[in-house]
């Protein structure tokens, strides 16, 4: 008889001082240069599982967020991000596992089902976590399809998802720049969604109905051009992966 895999979860580090000592030291610094816009800071429920799912248009969408949410906030990163080697890479690791960062393993099967378990782990003991529903930050400045993972979550959980609309942060740090530009940005947080009425989450129709709301909550917050497509690059995004583990419909 096989033996039983009896492997414990590595527990997820939760933000603690380092975060909010990072967000009282960044914020000035984002005010001054950036000069922000921020609303709806009152639609975003201050206790309990909470979803934040935005529009992507640049490297600085994660930063940009957390500067002016009213919770900490939790993101996944690929784990190349914390391989570095040297004092740099050193450096980098503690910085992202500092702030609440949760690294994803390469390789779309085991990926997909990681950040499922990362995902419900942070929302079932009360955390925020923030995810992009379109996999990949958009290129050309259109909304794109959402994937379904993060109404597999929300369905699974019972978390609040609160959509976010991001404009100006493609102008901060344009695709191929390495350092960020004074332009100013906008964060608008929207009225929290209850995704139960959609059903089950094992129902692919349950899940597409409830990301389909997700995506028009963000859109009216952002204004973008719909492309009514998905976005494909890169093939290996964290939402892209998680589709492909999700349950097949059930009806």
């Amino acid at each position: 008889m096989a033996d039983e895999d009896t492997t414990t979860p590595q527990p997820i580090r939760r933000p603690g001082f380092v975060y909010a000592l990072c967000k009282a030291l960044l914020w000035p610094i984002v005010w001054l240069y950036f000069r922000p816009r921020v609303s709806g800071r009152a639609n975003v429920p201050r206790t309990g599982p909470v979803i934040f799912a935005s529009n992507h248009l640049s490297f600085i969408d994660s930063i940009a967020i957390p500067s002016v949410a009213p919770r900490r906030l939790q993101f996944m990163a690929k784990s190349t991000y914390f391989e570095g080697t040297g004092i740099g890479g050193a450096i980098t690791r503690w910085w992202f596992t500092s702030i609440g960062v949760v690294p994803v393993e390469r390789g779309a099967g085991a990926a997909g089902q990681e950040s499922l378990e990362i995902g419900t782990r942070i929302l079932e003991s009360g955390g925020a976590f923030a995810l992009y529903p379109e996999g990949t930050r958009s290129l050309d400045g259109r909304l794109y399809k959402g994937r379904t993972g993060v109404a597999f979550l929300a369905l699974t959980t019972g978390a609040t998802v609160v959509p976010v609309g991001l404009l100006g942060t493609d102008k901060i740090q344009p695709v191929g720049t390495k350092f960020p530009r004074p332009h100013r940005f906008t964060v608008a947080f929207g009225e929290p969604l209850d995704l139960s009425v959609h059903g089950n989450p094992d129902s692919g129709r349950a899940r597409r109905h409830a990301t389909d709301e997700i995506m028009a909550a963000i859109h009216s917050l952002s204004g973008q051009e719909l492309a009514n497509a998905y976005n494909e690059s890169p093939q290996h995004g964290v939402a892209k992966l998680v589709d492909r583990v999700l349950p097949r419909e059930r009806r």
